[in-house]
């Protein structure tokens, strides 16, 4: 697994236990709905530690609350 894909499968998974679409999630976290589809289709490698945050923030959880999870925690990523 790679990291663009643990960090899409984790936003994926919230919204899914939270019934949010990624138009919400963008509306929430007030980035654009082109920036989420990106992360999600996995175009965008490696998301900056703001829009991380933004999506947190929309999310209502922390940055450490959004980055903790086993895939992203147990996992040795390789540079891409």
């Amino acid at each position: 697994m790679t990291y663009a894909q643990a960090v899409a499968d984790r936003i994926s998974g919230i919204c899914m236990e939270r019934n949010l679409t990624l138009n919400r999630l963008a509306s929430l976290s007030g980035l654009r709905q082109s920036t989420l589809e990106n992360i999600a289709k996995g175009n965008t490698k490696n998301p900056t530690l703001r829009t991380l945050h933004r999506i947190a923030v929309g999310l209502d959880m922390t940055v450490a609350e959004f980055l903790d999870f086993e895939a992203l925690n147990e996992t040795v990523f390789e540079d891409e």
